[in-house]
């Protein structure tokens, strides 16, 4: 790359905020709702129907019509939606729930990305909310958190847990561990996807986590076939199982801790027990540009939710599971064709067998 390209490159990180928050702007304040209601509206009429000054109208729309978002025509001065009439409303909803838990749970956080990482802390959350902890761990006291994140977080579950499900294959009658289940609802999905006579699931987590766990499982009535233990994933989990799955956070960890963390799955399971990852996963040749994860997750994680952690590649995680007495046996990535194109996370899930 040329001096002159290296520059020009810079200039479209220059521009990458702005861009982000005059489309969502735009969305925010309405324009583009009454634009698909009310196709061919003037900056006069937009201003009044959202109640804003036609003048900054103009403004903002000026990046929708260069991106072909939106049409303008010179002899009305009226917009119409182009491209994003196209745009199915559920597909909209997808990519802007991404977008509202950017602004709020990231711009203002990874103002500090740089503080964070040099103390280890996410210095977003203590300047901006008071708070010492994870981003997880705020969602709990802070409703605009807990909002953004938390409607997000069930729209991505929602998209990937099916077909999770669909690719875990459980002997019958297994001992399964669900090694940081949180508040239960994933064991219970578990159980009820691969029932079997003799199936039980455990949901081990913190013990704060057991009063919530025990009654969702009562609440589901799978009292009977899922339980709770608590304690520390690094000294406390419980041994004797079949199958271990580790679902969503391996990647918040540094490589210290994964190890830790993939040790105590190791002492959990019986030798040729099987061992489950789900996680997003860099691909084998960063430099991909149809790839978008290395532009999002090292400020994601590092600036705004963990100040630790970060996705590594399918070879990475073999070499890590051979460290720590796993072979890694099989990848699964989903069907390219079932990502919609806005998605960032490009997850896999991990078979690997215990062999030592």
């Amino acid at each position: 790359m040329t001096p002159e390209a290296t520059l020009a490159r810079f200039r479209e990180y220059m521009v990458g905020p702005t861009r982000f928050m005059n489309l969502l702007s735009c969305f925010e304040l309405g324009l583009i709702d009454r634009l698909r209601e009310n196709p061919g509206l003037t900056a006069v009429k937009l201003g009044d129907a959202v109640g804003v000054k036609p003048d900054a109208v103009e403004q903002l729309l000026q990046l929708m019509v260069k991106e072909g978002f939106v049409a303008y025509d010179e002899g009305s001065r009226a917009y119409s939606l182009d491209a994003l009439g196209g745009v199915a409303e559920a597909d909209l909803d997808r990519a802007l729930a991404f977008m509202k838990m950017i602004k709020v749970a990231m711009l203002r956080q990874m103002f500090y990305l740089t503080e964070s990482v040099q103390t280890g802390t996410l210095v977003g959350l203590k300047e901006l909310y008071g708070f010492d902890g994870t981003l997880f761990d705020a969602a709990a006291e802070h409703q605009d958190i807990l909002e953004s994140w938390g409607r997000l977080a069930q729209l991505e579950t929602g998209h990937v847990y099916g077909w999770f499900f669909e690719n875990l294959d459980i002997p019958a009658g297994a001992r399964v561990l669900d090694l940081l289940g949180g508040n239960g609802l994933g064991s219970i999905m578990t159980y009820r996807s691969k029932a079997s006579p003799g199936l039980h699931v455990t949901n081990f987590d913190a013990p704060g986590k057991e009063e919530e766990s025990l009654r969702n499982f009562r609440e589901h009535g799978v009292e009977e076939h899922c339980s709770f233990v608590g304690g520390d994933i690094f000294t406390d989990v419980p041994t004797g199982f079949d199958v271990v799955l580790i679902k969503h956070y391996l990647d918040m960890y540094d490589r210290g801790d994964v190890l830790r963390i993939l040790r105590s799955a190791n002492g959990a399971l019986e030798v040729g027990g099987q061992l489950v990852i789900l996680a997003p996963v860099y691909p084998e040749d960063v430099t991909d540009r149809d790839d978008s994860q290395v532009d999002f997750f090292p400020t994601f994680l590092l600036g705004c939710a963990t100040a630790q952690g970060g996705l590594q590649k399918v070879s990475t995680y073999r070499d890590w599971l051979a460290e720590c007495g796993f072979e890694l046996t099989r990848v699964v990535g989903k069907d390219p064709a079932d990502i919609p194109p806005d998605a960032i996370p490009r997850r896999f899930i991990l078979f690997a067998t215990k062999t030592a």
